[in-house]
Parts: C-alpha cells; sequence; structure tokens
C-alpha cells in the first residue's frame, strides 16, 4: 500500500472545498478541483474566486500560476479524494431529514477513476452513518475494489470523515491552524488520512472513527446552538420586562464562570442551523435540549417581523402615511458574503414582500440582490438607506455597520445590539 500523496482531487469548490483546495496547493501538492458548476470552474482557471474570502483570491492566484491548482467538471484519477459537497435537508414534508444526494453524487462521480491505494475522505458535515454510506455507494459502483466495511485493514480503499471546523472569513489561517478530527472507518484508514493533513494542518490531527468524528462535528455545532438559544432566549425575556438584554449579558459576564453569548435575529450559516437537526432526525426522543435550542433560535425571526410591524403600525398612527423601512444585513454573520441559511435574508425578504416598494437593502458583501427581491426592494449604500428610511432594521453586525453612528429620528429595531446595546 502506497503512503505517498502526488495529487489530490477537491470534489466540490464552495467555502470549504476552494480554500482547502488551496492550502494543499500552497504547500506543492498537485490539486485538482472538481465541481460541476462550469463558471466556478472557469473562474478558478483564471486565477479568480467565486466567493469571498480574505486572502484567499491572491493565494489562489498564486498556486494556479505555480500549476499547483486547476479546476475541471470531469473526474481525474487522484491518490486523494476530499469531498466537501452540500448536505441540506430533504424538502419530503418530514420535517428536517438530511439529504445525502450530493454527497452520493459525488462518490458516484468519482468512482470509476478509483484505484487501489486511493484514500476517500467525507469532509460535508453529515449525519452519522454518512460515511459508511458513502463507502456503500462507491463499492457498489466498483466491485472490482475492495473496501472497509467488507475487508477491513486489507481494504484496496481507504476511507475517511474528517469535518472541516472553520470560521468563514479566517478559513485559510484556521485550515492550518485548527486541529483537525480524524474519523477512518478502521484504525489504517484513520491514520493514511491523518498523513495527509498533516502536509498542510499545523494542529494536531487526532485519530477516531468515522461515527464518533461525525458527531463530533454536530456536537460542536449544538453546543453552540443551545448557547445561542439561550441568549435569544433571554432577549424574549427582556424585551417583555423593558431590559436592556445587552446591558444585562455584559453584566451577567462579568462573573468569572459566566459566558454567555450574543443574541440576535435567528442563527445562519450551513452548520449551526442545520447540524443539531441532524442529531435530533436520528435520537428524536433523546435529543431533547437540542431540538427546543433549534426551536427558539428558528422562530426569532418571526419575533423580529412582530417588532418591524409594531414599527411600520406606529409610524402610521403617527404620520397617517406608510412607512419606509431600511435592511442592513443580509449574511448569516459579519463581513462575509455567505447568505446561507441566513436569518437576515429571511427577514428582509419578508419584508420586501409584505411591503413591496418600501424596502432598501444594505449588504456591502453583495453587488445584486437576490431574485427574490426583484421588483420589490433596492440594494443601496448605507447613508442613502438611512437618509430615507423611517423604520432600521439592523440585522447583520458587520464592521461597517459597527462604525455608524446611531441614525437619529428613526425607529431602530437592532437585532445586534449594534446601536441600542454600546455601553454607556
Amino acid at each position: 500500500m502506497k503512503t505517498g500523496f502526488d495529487s489530490i482531487c477537491m470534489v466540490g469548490l464552495g467555502y470549504i472545498g476552494l480554500p482547502t483546495a488551496v492550502v494543499f496547493a500552497l504547500r506543492g501538492v498537485n490539486v485538482v478541483g472538481l465541481d460541476v458548476n462550469s463558471h466556478a470552474v472557469e473562474t478558478i482557471n483564471r486565477g479568480q474566486t467565486h466567493i469571498v474570502e480574505p486572502g484567499l483570491e491572491d493565494a489562489l492566484r498564486r498556486t494556479v500560476a505555480a500549476g499547483h491548482l486547476r479546476a475541471t467538471t470531469r473526474p481525474e484519477p487522484a491518490d486523494a479524494f476530499l469531498i466537501a459537497v452540500p448536505t441540506p435537508f430533504l424538502h419530503n414534508g418530514n420535517g428536517h431529514e438530511p439529504d445525502l444526494s450530493f454527497v452520493e453524487s459525488a462518490a458516484r462521480s468519482i468512482a470509476p477513476v478509483l484505484k487501489a491505494g486511493d484514500l476517500v475522505i467525507l469532509e460535508s458535515t453529515s449525519p452519522v452513518g454518512a460515511t459508511e454510506a458513502m463507502a456503500g455507494w462507491l463499492a457498489e459502483d466498483r466491485p472490482d475494489l475492495t473496501f472497509p466495511q467488507t475487508h477491513g485493514e486489507a481494504s484496496d480503499i481507504r476511507i475517511a470523515h474528517c469535518p472541516e471546523r472553520i470560521l468563514p472569513g479566517h478559513a485559510l489561517k484556521e485550515l492550518v491552524s485548527n486541529d483537525r478530527i480524524i474519523g477512518g472507518m478502521t484504525p489504517a484508514c484513520a491514520t493514511r488520512a491523518r498523513r495527509l493533513y498533516k502536509l498542510a494542518v499545523e494542529g494536531d490531527c487526532i485519530e477516531t472513527d468515522c461515527r464518533t468524528a461525525e458527531m463530533a462535528k454536530l456536537t460542536e455545532n449544538s453546543f453552540r446552538d443551545v448557547n445561542i438559544a439561550f441568549a435569544n432566549e433571554l432577549s424574549l425575556i427582556c424585551d417583555r420586562l423593558d431590559i436592556n438584554v445587552w446591558e444585562l449579558i455584559r453584566l451577567a459576564n462579568r462573573h468569572p464562570r459566566v459566558n454567555i453569548l450574543q443574541p440576535g435575529p435567528g442563527v445562519g450559516g450551513h452548520c449551526i442551523a442545520v447540524d443539531p437537526w441532524f442529531i435530533v432526525s436520528q435520537a428524536p426522543e433523546e435529543a431533547r435540549i437540542i431540538r427546543t435550542a433549534r426551536e427558539i433560535n428558528d422562530a426569532k425571526p418571526e419575533w423580529v417581523l412582530a417588532r418591524v410591524h409594531q414599527a411600520v403600525a406606529e409610524h402610521a398612527a403617527e404620520t397617517g402615511g406608510p412607512a419606509r423601512i431600511a435592511c442592513f444585513g443580509l449574511a448569516f454573520k459579519p463581513n462575509i458574503d455567505d447568505l446561507r441559511e441566513s436569518p437576515a435574508l429571511g427577514i428582509a425578504s419578508r419584508l420586501a414582500e409584505l411591503y413591496p416598494g418600501r424596502v432598501d437593502v444594505v449588504e456591502p458583501y453583495i453587488t445584486h440582490l437576490p431574485a427574490a427581491f426583484a421588483d420589490k426592494a433596492s440594494l443601496v449604500r448605507p447613508g442613502e438607506a438611512a437618509g430615507k428610511a423611517d423604520i432600521i432594521v439592523l440585522l447583520v453586525d458587520h464592521d461597517d455597520f459597527k462604525a455608524m453612528p446611531a441614525p437619529a429620528g428613526k425607529r431602530i429595531v437592532d437585532t445586534r445590539g449594534v446601536w441600542t446595546g454600546r455601553g454607556r
């Protein structure tokens, strides 16, 4: 069994896959990126990025120019295949069941080019058992090869799960510095995967089994979700009791063993807003706290909308006219362009539907609004929006917004404490 890695194939070139491919290419490893999006492939091969991530475009340009990274829409042989594709929910009316169709499609796409000695790693955040399911799909398509589920340590193909654990906006640094959990289907699979990651990762690479690795990532994000739900529930209680929640949390956090997170308009992104439901779907009777936290965070946008409707009604009562609304931020977290599972996006699009032609949107990290806003809202600059608006809804705490003074003479629904939560 070979131990070197002359080439790596990164399957999926999105917010995780592309930075991962670049990090390996920066270490001189030959990387081919595989994606079904031909526009993304063409853009990458020009040395340009199709996503926003600080430092990524410069690093990508250097690796492409050096010949260590290129992209394609057609699978090619490699020594290791890293799969980072979406794992959304099924839209079948049965709640929050995970959809592994993208993982299956990716696995079956690379199956024809696999050879004995190859390593296949699932990086996509997945429900427990997904890595074994992937191994099953590969085995179905390549009966001429052996896999860990049938041949254990002697298998032709090594298979592992290694979930990413990065903070968007810090991907290039954290892909290198963060510890990685390496979950192999067998100890030999974990060891081989660890050798691959140590080509680029300076943090510790800890070996375990694939099910524990899958559950570890879900647990990390569920832990954060539960803590955010506590903060969001506090914000509802404080609103009822006429207490400034931002001051309350600031004071409570002066206790040496208390660290309450900050409330917001909900929870977004493809991890924290999704992963806890994977646990709930597989252990619905046991995951009671996790389910409740998800329900609290999923319900927070409705509370925000109710506050905006109240402000609209108050404006109409005072002036007799309709209110103009400015929504500040669409991304799921500050200082990035990622709108996936964003509560801010959901809130703003609902307001545009309810008050068409009366909503302005400020989002400095995008150049055009999603199709849902067509003919209903406009993308404008902060100063223009603040000047025209009667009601300002602060949804994302971008640095640009934090640098602004609180708009005077406006009704403000500040879901992030940017203006109403500043210290006295």
